[in-house]
């Protein structure tokens, strides 16, 4: 090489980069491909640019969700997760037993334990701070059930847009697209809900609050004090025993006939800590619609008064303050559904999430192959008449995911230093030797 050129080379494999802003044509005839390594620099920042992989939810407590419907298990890969929190199987079997196929008579008849292994992590009964490994394998595949859905589409089912998406897909049990993608979320749900109660006391909990046209009125669910066992006193886990059994009838009128019908899961969040949620793009209610329409099924997100609020005035919707006798500031009413600006205010947050009809039913119905030709399809397998009933822990985990990675996200920017005791309150410290013992 010329002693007058700026080039600089080495080796593919560890060489530097190339300045070529004094090349020549000649220089550049004469080097040698073998020795150059072109090197592509994105101009945008790291933080701008698209994770395209899709699996992965959070920043700072972040949970990776792995596995196909009829391959040989599905999981999760918790990151983030702070160290020494007392946890074991346990902790996750619980809500995976809620959201397990198999359950009743108003869900899938596929029959798995769905239980779950802890393989990295936790020592001793404590996480240690590095990512949590969890697995939970299938043990109950029925492939031949799909062969006439290898060549037709699903009517309003993921087939047709993942064959659009990645020109393959896996026909089994609709690969990704299956609710059974959901036990690593509901894993992970369940480690963020411990630690949330750990550290604040919060509780998330969701129920049933519509099937099809069955539907629970308001104030029927006192949300200061409904507990869980209410929830689950009943298959369709809806907390009213009258209408619950209204429900669980409306589903046994379509699942009969092969047909399905859809609903509204409600969740609600107790003792959340103030101060969840960052202004503009990040605000916690944007978050927590982008966490619960990635579900499986979802149609629609409203929280606090939702779309009933158009129909108020400004002077009838406004949550006016007081000061009560413990010197906090607080809400006579909660049409804000516990967030102002994008920030919890440490009123109750409530939510619905609307989940259509499940689309693989057992009617037949006019559809196209791959190789676009029209045709007629009567779906086989095993399938939810109403997918709101496991949907309630799915719900839970999602919600408990965002508050999770939230609490992080204001304990790292806004409490690292001494607060302003004026205006803020102190983050709660967890009790873990209370808690370890508990375990």
């Amino acid at each position: 090489m010329a002693s007058s050129s700026t080039l600089t080379s080495k080796s593919f494999l560890g060489s530097s980069r190339i300045d070529t802003a004094s090349l020549s044509s000649d220089h550049l005839r004469k080097l040698s491909i073998s020795s150059v390594q072109i090197s592509f620099r994105s101009r945008l920042p790291k933080k701008l640019q698209i994770n395209a992989a899709g699996s992965t939810f959070g920043n700072n407590f972040r949970v990776t969700t792995f596995g196909e419907s009829h391959g040989g298990g599905v999981g999760c890969i918790i990151d983030g997760c702070p160290p020494r929190i007392p946890l074991s199987e346990s902790d996750m079997q619980f809500d995976l037993d809620r959201r397990r196929p198999g359950q009743s008579r108003i869900t899938t008849p596929r029959k798995e334990t769905d239980t779950c292994k802890i393989s990295s992590g936790v020592s001793e009964g404590l996480t240690t701070g590095t990512p949590i490994h969890v697995f939970v394998p299938n043990t109950d595949q029925r492939g031949f059930d799909y062969n006439e859905m290898s060549v037709a589409y699903r009517p309003s089912h993921a087939d047709a847009t993942y064959d659009m998406k990645y020109g393959v897909r896996s026909v089994q049990g609709g690969g990704r697209s299956s609710a059974r993608e959901t036990v690593g979320r509901v894993a992970a749900g369940a480690v963020a809900k411990k630690i949330l109660k750990l550290y604040a006391g919060t509780e998330v909990l969701a129920y049933v609050s519509q099937v099809h046209k069955v539907v629970l009125p308001e104030g029927v669910v006192d949300h200061d004090s409904f507990s869980l066992d209410q929830i689950e006193s009943n298959i369709v886990r809806c907390p009213d025993p009258e209408y619950a059994e209204k429900m669980i009838a409306a589903i046994d009128a379509v699942r009969v006939k092969g047909d399905s019908v859809g609903g509204v899961v409600t969740c609600i969040v107790r003792n959340a800590p103030r101060g969840l949620g960052s202004p503009v793009f990040d605000k916690l209610e944007a978050e927590l619609a982008k966490a619960a329409m990635s579900l499986p099924a979802t149609k629609g997100f409203e929280f606090g008064s939702g779309f009933a609020g158009t129909f108020l005035s400004g002077s009838e919707h406004n949550d006016e303050f007081y000061t009560n006798e413990h010197g906090k500031i607080r809400t006579r009413t909660n049409r804000s559904g516990g967030i102002q600006g994008g920030i919890s205010n440490g009123e109750i947050i409530n939510l619905r999430i609307a989940f259509k009809p499940t689309s693989t039913i057992g009617r037949k119905q006019h559809t196209v192959t791959r190789d676009k030709k029209e045709t007629e399809l009567i779906a086989r397998g095993r399938h939810d008449p109403c997918v709101v009933p496991r949907a309630v822990p799915m719900v839970e985990a999602m919600v408990a995911l965002v508050l999770m990675d939230q609490l992080m996200a204001q304990y790292s920017q806004s409490y690292l230093f001494p607060i302003n005791s004026d205006l803020q309150e102190p983050l709660a410290i967890p009790r873990l030797e209370a808690a370890k013992a508990s375990v």
